[in-house]
Protein backbone atom coordinates (compact mmCIF):
# COMPACT_ATOMS: atom_id res chain seq x y z
CA UNK A 1 0.00 0.00 0.00
CA UNK A 2 1.40 3.38 -0.97
CA UNK A 3 1.09 6.44 1.32
CA UNK A 4 -1.38 7.92 -1.15
CA UNK A 5 -3.67 4.89 -0.71
CA UNK A 6 -3.39 4.69 3.08
CA UNK A 7 -5.89 6.80 5.03
CA UNK A 8 -3.64 6.42 8.10
CA UNK A 9 -0.90 8.42 6.38
CA UNK A 10 -1.07 12.03 5.24
CA UNK A 11 1.31 13.68 2.78
CA UNK A 12 2.34 17.07 4.18
CA UNK A 13 3.00 20.25 2.27
CA UNK A 14 6.67 19.31 2.45
CA UNK A 15 5.94 16.08 0.58
CA UNK A 16 6.62 13.87 3.60
CA UNK A 17 4.27 11.12 4.81
CA UNK A 18 3.14 11.15 8.44
CA UNK A 19 0.37 9.49 10.44
CA UNK A 20 -2.81 11.50 10.84
CA UNK A 21 -2.08 12.30 14.50
CA UNK A 22 1.15 14.09 13.53
CA UNK A 23 -0.07 15.80 10.38
CA UNK A 24 -1.88 18.97 11.47
CA UNK A 25 -0.85 20.35 14.88
CA UNK A 26 2.55 22.06 14.37
CA UNK A 27 3.75 21.07 17.85
CA UNK A 28 2.82 17.42 17.36
CA UNK A 29 4.36 17.44 13.89
CA UNK A 30 7.65 18.80 15.23
CA UNK A 31 7.64 16.27 18.05
CA UNK A 32 6.99 13.44 15.60
CA UNK A 33 9.63 14.58 13.13
CA UNK A 34 12.41 15.22 15.61
CA UNK A 35 11.86 13.25 18.80
CA UNK A 36 9.24 10.50 18.93
CA UNK A 37 10.83 7.08 18.51
CA UNK A 38 14.41 8.30 18.83
CA UNK A 39 16.56 6.48 21.39
CA UNK A 40 16.66 7.97 24.90
CA UNK A 41 19.59 6.55 26.84
CA UNK A 42 20.13 9.04 29.66
CA UNK A 43 18.57 8.69 33.10
CA UNK A 44 17.03 12.15 33.33
CA UNK A 45 15.59 11.99 29.83
CA UNK A 46 14.09 8.57 30.46
CA UNK A 47 12.66 9.63 33.82
CA UNK A 48 11.03 12.61 32.11
CA UNK A 49 9.43 10.42 29.44
CA UNK A 50 8.29 7.92 32.07
CA UNK A 51 6.73 10.72 34.11
CA UNK A 52 5.02 12.43 31.19
CA UNK A 53 3.59 9.17 29.90
CA UNK A 54 2.05 8.63 33.34
CA UNK A 55 0.57 12.13 33.34
CA UNK A 56 -0.79 11.52 29.84
CA UNK A 57 -2.94 8.61 31.01
CA UNK A 58 -6.54 9.54 30.17
CA UNK A 59 -5.50 12.71 28.34
CA UNK A 60 -4.21 13.58 24.87
CA UNK A 61 -0.49 13.68 24.24
CA UNK A 62 -0.92 17.13 22.69
CA UNK A 63 -2.10 18.40 26.08
CA UNK A 64 1.00 17.03 27.80
CA UNK A 65 3.31 18.33 25.10
CA UNK A 66 1.95 21.87 25.45
CA UNK A 67 2.47 21.69 29.20
CA UNK A 68 5.94 20.18 28.95
CA UNK A 69 7.87 23.40 29.73
CA UNK A 70 5.71 23.89 32.83
CA UNK A 71 6.26 20.27 33.87
CA UNK A 72 10.02 20.71 33.54
CA UNK A 73 9.94 23.83 35.67
CA UNK A 74 7.69 22.26 38.30
CA UNK A 75 9.69 19.03 38.58
CA UNK A 76 13.24 20.43 38.69
CA UNK A 77 13.87 19.57 35.05
CA UNK A 78 13.12 15.96 36.00
CA UNK A 79 16.31 15.55 38.01
CA UNK A 80 15.53 12.32 39.92
CA UNK A 81 17.69 13.32 42.89
CA UNK A 82 15.84 16.61 43.29
CA UNK A 83 12.36 15.16 42.78
CA UNK A 84 13.09 12.33 45.21
CA UNK A 85 13.44 14.96 47.96
CA UNK A 86 10.07 16.61 47.29
CA UNK A 87 7.96 16.88 50.44
CA UNK A 88 4.44 17.91 51.42
CA UNK A 89 5.21 21.55 50.66
CA UNK A 90 6.22 20.56 47.14
CA UNK A 91 3.07 18.52 46.74
CA UNK A 92 1.00 21.55 47.75
CA UNK A 93 2.98 23.72 45.32
CA UNK A 94 2.39 21.27 42.49
CA UNK A 95 -1.32 20.96 43.22
CA UNK A 96 -1.53 24.73 42.92
CA UNK A 97 0.39 24.91 39.63
CA UNK A 98 -2.12 25.52 36.82
CA UNK A 99 0.60 24.94 34.23
CA UNK A 100 0.71 21.18 34.85
CA UNK A 101 -1.85 18.42 35.26
CA UNK A 102 -2.95 18.78 38.87
CA UNK A 103 -3.64 15.16 39.70
CA UNK A 104 -2.50 14.22 43.19
CA UNK A 105 -2.08 10.53 42.41
CA UNK A 106 0.11 11.28 39.38
CA UNK A 107 2.12 13.87 41.30
CA UNK A 108 2.70 11.39 44.14
CA UNK A 109 3.64 8.74 41.58
CA UNK A 110 6.27 11.01 40.01
CA UNK A 111 7.88 11.64 43.39
CA UNK A 112 7.76 7.94 44.27
CA UNK A 113 9.18 7.01 40.87
CA UNK A 114 12.07 9.45 41.31
CA UNK A 115 12.94 7.65 44.54
CA UNK A 116 12.68 4.33 42.73
CA UNK A 117 15.03 5.63 40.01
CA UNK A 118 17.60 6.57 42.65
CA UNK A 119 17.22 3.15 44.28
CA UNK A 120 17.67 1.37 40.96
CA UNK A 121 21.17 2.82 40.59
CA UNK A 122 22.44 0.22 43.05
CA UNK A 123 21.59 -2.40 40.44
CA UNK A 124 21.69 -1.76 36.70
CA UNK A 125 20.15 1.71 36.65
CA UNK A 126 16.97 2.91 34.97
CA UNK A 127 18.34 3.11 31.43
CA UNK A 128 19.86 -0.37 31.27
CA UNK A 129 16.86 -1.80 33.13
CA UNK A 130 14.29 -0.39 30.71
CA UNK A 131 16.34 -1.09 27.59
CA UNK A 132 16.83 -4.72 28.62
CA UNK A 133 13.16 -5.20 27.72
CA UNK A 134 13.72 -4.32 24.09
CA UNK A 135 12.06 -7.09 22.07
CA UNK A 136 13.83 -9.22 19.49
CA UNK A 137 11.61 -7.81 16.73
CA UNK A 138 9.63 -4.64 16.18
CA UNK A 139 6.13 -4.31 14.69
CA UNK A 140 5.76 -3.24 11.07
CA UNK A 141 2.32 -1.59 10.99
CA UNK A 142 0.90 -0.55 7.65
CA UNK A 143 -2.05 1.33 9.20
CA UNK A 144 -2.90 2.84 12.57
CA UNK A 145 -5.27 -0.08 13.20
CA UNK A 146 -2.24 -2.38 13.13
CA UNK A 147 -0.27 -0.44 15.78
CA UNK A 148 -0.34 -2.45 19.03
CA UNK A 149 -1.10 -0.78 22.36
CA UNK A 150 0.59 -3.41 24.51
CA UNK A 151 3.07 -6.22 24.03
CA UNK A 152 4.48 -9.10 26.08
CA UNK A 153 7.53 -6.92 26.72
CA UNK A 154 5.50 -3.95 27.94
CA UNK A 155 3.58 -6.24 30.29
CA UNK A 156 6.85 -7.66 31.61
CA UNK A 157 8.40 -4.21 31.97
CA UNK A 158 5.35 -2.97 33.85
CA UNK A 159 5.49 -5.85 36.31
CA UNK A 160 9.24 -5.53 36.81
CA UNK A 161 9.07 -1.79 37.46
CA UNK A 162 6.26 -2.26 39.97
CA UNK A 163 8.45 -4.74 41.84
CA UNK A 164 11.10 -2.02 42.00
CA UNK A 165 8.68 0.45 43.58
CA UNK A 166 7.40 2.31 40.51
CA UNK A 167 3.74 3.28 40.12
CA UNK A 168 1.55 4.43 37.21
CA UNK A 169 3.55 2.10 34.95
CA UNK A 170 0.80 -0.07 33.47
CA UNK A 171 1.38 -2.16 30.31
CA UNK A 172 -0.27 0.37 27.97
CA UNK A 173 1.69 3.26 29.45
CA UNK A 174 4.91 1.26 29.22
CA UNK A 175 4.20 0.37 25.60
CA UNK A 176 3.76 4.07 24.84
CA UNK A 177 7.07 4.71 26.60
CA UNK A 178 8.78 2.00 24.57
CA UNK A 179 7.47 3.59 21.36
CA UNK A 180 8.52 7.08 22.43
CA UNK A 181 12.10 6.20 23.40
CA UNK A 182 12.96 3.81 20.58
CA UNK A 183 12.65 0.35 22.12
CA UNK A 184 10.17 -0.45 19.36
CA UNK A 185 9.57 1.23 16.03
CA UNK A 186 5.85 1.65 15.43
CA UNK A 187 6.21 4.32 12.78
CA UNK A 188 3.92 3.29 9.96
CA UNK A 189 5.76 1.61 7.12
CA UNK A 190 4.68 4.41 4.79
CA UNK A 191 5.94 7.18 7.10
CA UNK A 192 9.08 9.14 6.35
CA UNK A 193 10.27 8.40 9.90
CA UNK A 194 10.13 4.62 9.62
CA UNK A 195 13.52 3.10 10.47
CA UNK A 196 15.22 6.42 11.26
CA UNK A 197 16.09 5.69 14.90
CA UNK A 198 19.14 3.62 14.05
CA UNK A 199 18.07 1.01 16.60
CA UNK A 200 16.52 -1.61 14.37
CA UNK A 201 18.12 -3.85 11.76
CA UNK A 202 16.57 -6.58 9.65
CA UNK A 203 17.94 -9.45 11.69
CA UNK A 204 16.60 -10.13 15.20
CA UNK A 205 18.93 -8.86 17.89
CA UNK A 206 20.64 -11.75 19.69
CA UNK A 207 20.58 -11.79 23.45
CA UNK A 208 17.40 -9.74 23.85
CA UNK A 209 15.61 -10.33 27.14
CA UNK A 210 12.41 -12.18 26.37
CA UNK A 211 9.17 -11.46 28.21
CA UNK A 212 8.94 -15.02 29.51
CA UNK A 213 12.33 -14.78 31.23
CA UNK A 214 12.17 -11.19 32.42
CA UNK A 215 12.34 -10.69 36.18
CA UNK A 216 9.34 -9.71 38.19
CA UNK A 217 6.64 -11.66 36.37
CA UNK A 218 3.74 -11.48 38.76
CA UNK A 219 0.03 -11.11 38.24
Amino acid sequence: MSPADDPSVVIGDDGLARPVWASTDPLMREYYDSEWGMPVRDERGLFERLSLEAFQSGLSWATILRKRPAFRSAFADFDPDAVALFDDADRARLMGDAGIVRNRLKIDATIQNARAVVGLRADEGLVDFVWSFRPAETPSPQTMAEVPTTSPESVALSKALKKRGFTFVGPTTMHALMEAVGLVDTHLVGSHRRGTSGVWVDAPRPGARQAASAPGHDS
